[in-house]
């Protein structure tokens, strides 16, 4: 059995929240069919959209590299980053590190092209929106991205620093008001595209039409460390 690495602490709640996603997700009839990890959950790593805006000059990459190596070390197969503002900083933690890092934003892009979809949606940091993460590999594939106004998307940094983060309940009402802002301006599928966001999912009714990246991380996590992934997760988009 291969075995995964996993980058943690970005935030720990999230972290938390997908290795039970790995968990579940697995065909497992006894702890013995569960896939083995490493996770190293370190939350001292500096803020990836404060660095990535240029509001700190505390960067994250040496102490990212620094748990790759240590998880590369270990001999791992794969490593996991359960972060998506992180992976501004892929192409230099994958020069970095020799073992595979899954590329969750290239997953989640592939996946909705799979599924035919042609506008998506994107919720997400500020670091990400504006570093054009998503819309990058969405458009490479052919499919238009859609991202909130300028307006909407204080909400959504809203809803995941001052909520999420901060251990405190959701106003969905801001929630709501970004997706139906997406979804009015063509939008098929929604991807939460911060970690965040996918505790919003899993505590929240969030309607048809989402898909959550963490959830695309620890699926592709299953199948690449070679065991079967549940039929019920056949579908990621919410119907």
């Amino acid at each position: 059995m291969k075995n995964l690495g996993v980058i943690g602490g970005l935030g720990p709640i999230a972290t938390a929240y997908f290795l039970e996603l790995v968990i579940k997700m697995t065909e497992a009839s006894c702890d013995q069919e569960h896939l083995d990890m490493i996770i190293y959950n370190y939350p001292s790593i500096p803020d990836r959209t404060s660095y990535i805006l240029g509001k700190s000059e505390k960067n994250p990459l040496d102490k990212m590299v620094e748990v790759g190596i240590k998880l590369h070390n270990e001999n791992v197969n794969f490593i996991a980053i359960p972060c998506i503002t992180a992976h501004y900083f892929y192409a230099d933690l994958q020069k970095q590190i020799q073992t595979p890092i899954i590329n969750m934003v290239k997953e989640t892009a592939k996946y909705l092209r799979q599924h035919n979809v042609k506008r998506v949606g994107i919720m997400a940091t500020d670091g990400t929106i504006q570093s054009k993460l998503f819309q990058k590999e969405i458009e490479a594939l052919g499919m238009e991205a859609i991202i909130p106004s300028k307006e909407k998307q204080v909400l959504v940094m809203d809803v995941i620093y001052n909520e999420v983060k901060a251990n405190k309940p959701v106003d969905m009402h801001k929630f709501e008001s970004v997706k139906e802002y997406l979804q009015e301006n063509g939008a098929e599928v929604i991807i939460l595209g911060c970690t965040e966001l996918s505790l919003i999912k899993r505590d929240e009714e969030v309607g048809p039409g989402f898909i959550d990246a963490m959830e695309v991380l620890a699926m592709r996590s299953v199948s690449l460390c070679d065991l079967p992934v549940k039929h019920e997760f056949d579908n990621l988009i919410t119907v």
